[in-house]
């Protein structure tokens, strides 16, 4: 269980702070609720406390666990897929789980693929996402803006 003041990454959205939390009665069922500012979006989030395990909720990871999924993932030979479509569910699949090492590993290969013979829109953007919610647990981590941690994501990449 997490604590105000807690730094966390909510997988789909980025890192952030726990700045409350919050019961809410929903169809008759009080619920906690973490109440996530997830800074670089200048959004907050609210998390059922009940499912930040099912949503993969976690603390924030180092840099140096963050650069080893780099070169694991930039080492590793990735799956081919029938389609940009199929590749595209797999990756979110990923991006869901949580784990920095999924998360890099995402980032490296649709770098790879788009250098390679270019993206579909929606793998571009993916891409983009992903390098933001990976930037965003930087920033927190060295406690540096988020263009600078945007900097190492892309020294990391290539």
């Amino acid at each position: 269980m997490f604590v105000i003041g807690d730094r966390i990454v909510y997988p789909m959205h980025g890192a952030g702070i726990v700045e409350t939390i919050e019961k809410i009665k929903l169809l008759g069922e009080v619920m906690n609720y973490y109440v996530m500012r997830i800074e670089y979006k200048d959004m907050k989030v609210k998390i059922p406390v009940k499912k930040a395990d099912d949503l993969n909720v976690r603390s924030l990871s180092t840099l140096e666990a963050i650069k080893n999924a780099f070169m694991e993932a930039s080492a590793k030979e990735f799956e081919s897929y029938p389609n940009w479509n199929t590749r595209y569910r797999v990756n979110i699949e990923k991006i869901k789980d949580g784990r920095v090492e999924n998360l890099t590993e995402v980032i490296s290969m649709l770098y790879a693929l788009d250098r390679e013979k270019g993206l579909s829109t929606g793998e571009k953007q993916l891409l983009n996402n992903s390098k933001e919610i990976l930037a965003s647990e930087i920033k927190m981590i060295e406690n540096i803006e988020f263009g600078e941690a945007m900097k190492i994501v892309n020294e990391f990449i290539g």
